[in-house]
């Protein structure tokens, strides 16, 4: 039985069906751009160590959209996870990851009551449920995003940029 907060705010059938049918791969390119511009410098080195050429996949359930990616050569990395089951699977509604993200709701509670799954390798479920748990929300702090995202970008052009003060 869905909870009555999951089934009010599920994404309408037609725009999930529309959304279900955009190509895989482009999406996973987008959402890995966003792990490494606002979220692997915050991930300790062992979590990192233990992602290293795992398979991961994000399954927003009522959108019908999947972001399948891994962590390999220090960066994560979109992935095509067409013909294998990823090593671990994440699925939940847009609200519940919406709800997870804003600290509104605990996975665990999401978890028993069955708006969150957690499909393949335990224990590599576990660690990344418990890494995401410790990170300090104020790294998502509109003022964080903006200083890592010109940190990750000054990185990656390999030049130094100047960094404006937000």
């Amino acid at each position: 039985m869905q909870s009555p907060v999951s089934s009010v705010y599920r994404l309408p059938a037609p725009l999930a069906q529309v959304l279900g049918h955009l190509p895989r791969y482009p999406g996973s390119v987008l959402f890995v751009t966003g792990l490494n511009l606002m979220l692997a410098r915050h991930l300790h080195p062992d979590t990192l160590h233990m992602l290293e050429s795992r398979s991961l996949r994000i399954h927003v359930a009522d959108a019908q959209i999947r972001f399948d990616y891994t962590w390999r050569n220090h960066a994560f990395q979109a992935a095509r996870h067409a013909e294998t089951e990823p090593d671990l699977t994440i699925r939940a509604d847009a609200v519940d990851f919406y709800r997870l993200l804003q600290r509104a709701e605990d996975p665990d509670t999401l978890f028993f009551s069955r708006r969150l799954v957690i499909e393949g390798d335990t224990e590599l479920g576990l660690m990344v449920k418990n890494t995401l748990d410790s990170i300090d929300m104020a790294v998502f702090h509109p003022r964080a995003v903006v200083r890592d995202v010109l940190g990750g970008l000054r990185q990656r052009l390999g030049r130094v940029m100047p960094v404006a003060r937000v």
